[in-house]
Formats: structure tokens, C-alpha cells, sequence
């Protein structure tokens, strides 16, 4: 901790879902480990923190060394694209807890923030934009519901092609969670940026409002950005609600900041100086009432 003065420590424990479902189906170990990682980091870097460490916890019926192997070479490639350090973890083999070639995992972050640099959302106003950072597909949420359509009701299998996706089924459900620390970084160490609000499970209707201040609520523009083909092939094949739909997935948007509008050309010079892809997807605004929606879709 030298150089720190007043550093608040923040930490975050997830795993990533029945995204599982997808590595066990197609032998693919090699970038889960890699979602977990990520997943962890955006869930403290919202709040301004820098990664510090990682610890893992892989559980399994019997152990199998290569899948192992796989996993954890995933939680290192990401913790070091992060600058974080893997200082361990915990392998539990229990016989008969799990199916056969299946197994959990789950990872645990600690990072840190000077207490007056912390990210609280706690000055968002009306008026100030909303920037949407792309997302690579689902990320790590929504794999139960995604599974039960492509499979059980479209009965696709994951080497399946098919139109309008770039590759395979299980392609595009492996597509790795994308890591946002350092656009955020770069908006905050530039005094940029207000709030944050990792893209996950709830969407955008339900994790955008944890950041917003009493009193206030957004208002996304759903053209403002084209959903990505799988989200569609979901939408249709399943035909789930709307409604329902926006609290599942991510729909393309894996990552929301809040920028002031005064501020907002300085933070697109300085996203597009690093090549980050973005769009312009709402403003916040003031309610008018207390029962009234903190998200509206336009």
C-alpha cells in the first residue's frame, strides 16, 4: 500500500453463472476463468477501485488436472491483463457433489480507492449523459434462459451455425466478459466521469438506478445502438417480453457511464483516443413523482 493516503479497500465475490453449462458441453475450460476475472474487476472498478488481488475457489467431483489446468491458466491471463495478482485460491475435489465432468467456480477481488476518489454517483444530476460501452454478447448472465430457448426449444446444438452469428453457437455464448477498468480509469483519473453501473444481471433497468441519487432516473434511447444478432435470435425463438427481456440481458450494453454534459466532449476525445467503441444512449432526468419508473425506454 505505499503511496496510498486514504485507501478504502472495496471487494467483490461472484462466479459466473451456467455459463458453466456451455464450458462442460464443448470441452472449452480456457476462457472461463478469464469471464470470472473480468466479471470481478467491473464490479469494483464502478466504484473507482483499482484491482489489487484475486483468489479462486474450483470445486469438483474428481479432479481432473488438464480441466483444472484450463480454468486456472484463464484467471491468470486475466488477472494479468488487469494488473492484478493471483495470490491463490482453493481447489476442493468432493466426491459426489458433482456430475461427472462438471464442477463450480467462484472468484473473490479485493482492490482499492483514496477515500475522496471514490465513485459514489452520489452528484448525478439532470442533464448528464449516458455513455454505453459495448459488450462482447451475454457476458456471464442470462445463460439459464439463453440455454432452455437454443437448446430446448430450438433445439440447436453448440457447434451449430447459425446466420447473422460469426462463428458457432457455443462461439458466440463463450465470448469473453469484457473488462472495462481501463475506460474507466481513464474518464476518472480525468475528473470525467460521476457514476458507473456495471451491465449484469437485472440489465439495464435494474442496475442502472443503484447509481442514480434519490429524485432521479434515466431515460435510454433504444435506437441509440444496435443489439447484437444473438439477442435477436433470443428475442425471437423465445419470445420473451420486453420487459422481461431488458431484465435478463445485457443487450449489447455492457458497461454504463455517467459523464456531465459540459464534460461529455472531453470524455468522447478521450474514449475514442483509446479506441473504445461507445454510444450516446440516454440522459438522466428528474421524477416527477415518487412511484414513477427510474428507467424509461424511448
Amino acid at each position: 500500500m505505499k503511496g496510498w493516503k486514504k485507501p478504502v479497500l472495496i471487494s467483490s465475490a461472484d462466479g459466473v453463472g451456467t455459463k458453466l453449462k456451455i464450458a462442460f458441453a464443448t470441452g472449452r475450460h480456457d476462457t472461463i476463468g478469464e469471464d470470472l476475472v473480468n466479471h470481478c474487476v467491473n464490479d469494483i472498478a464502478v466504484q473507482g477501485a483499482t484491482p489489487l488481488f484475486f483468489l479462486d475457489y474450483f470445486a469438483v467431483g474428481k479432479l481432473d488436472a488438464a480441466v483444472c489446468s484450463s480454468v486456472v491458466s484463464g484467471i491468470a491471463r486475466g488477472c494479468k491483463q488487469n494488473g492484478c495478482a493471483l495470490i491463490g485460491g482453493e481447489t476442493a475435489e468432493m466426491p459426489g457433489m458433482y456430475a461427472p465432468g462438471e464442477y463450480d467456480l467462484a472468484g473473490f477481488i479485493v482492490g482499492a480507492v483514496e477515500r475522496k476518489r471514490l465513485l459514489t454517483g452520489s452528484k448525478i444530476k439532470a442533464g448528464d449523459i449516458l455513455l454505453g460501452l459495448p459488450s462482447n454478447g451475454l457476458h456471464t448472465n442470462g445463460y439459464s434462459l439463453a440455454r432452455k430457448i437454443l437448446f430446448e426449444k430450438g433445439k440447436y446444438k453448440p457447434d451449430a451455425r447459425i446466420p447473422d452469428l460469426s462463428g458457432s453457437l457455443a462461439d458466440e455464448l463463450l465470448k469473453i466478459h469484457r473488462s472495462y477498468l481501463a475506460p474507466i480509469q481513464a474518464l476518472h483519473e480525468a475528473k470525467l466521469l460521476k457514476g458507473a453501473a456495471h451491465i449484469t444481471g437485472g440489465g439495464l433497468t435494474d442496475n442502472v438506478p443503484r447509481i442514480l441519487p434519490p429524485g432521479f432516473g434515466v431515460e435510454i434511447e433504444r435506437s441509440a445502438w444496435d443489439r447484437p444478432p444473438i439477442f435477436g435470435l433470443l428475442q425471437k425463438l423465445g419470445k420473451v417480453p420486453e420487459a422481461d427481456f431488458r431484465r435478463t440481458f445485457n443487450l449489447g450494453i455492457g458497461m454504463v457511464l455517467v459523464v456531465s454534459a459540459k464534460k461529455i466532449d472531453s470524455a468522447v476525445q478521450s474514449l475514442r483516443k483509446m479506441r473504445e467503441p461507445f454510444h450516446q444512449i440516454g440522459r438522466v432526468v428528474s421524477l416527477e413523482s415518487e412511484g414513477q419508473s427510474r428507467v424509461t425506454y424511448l
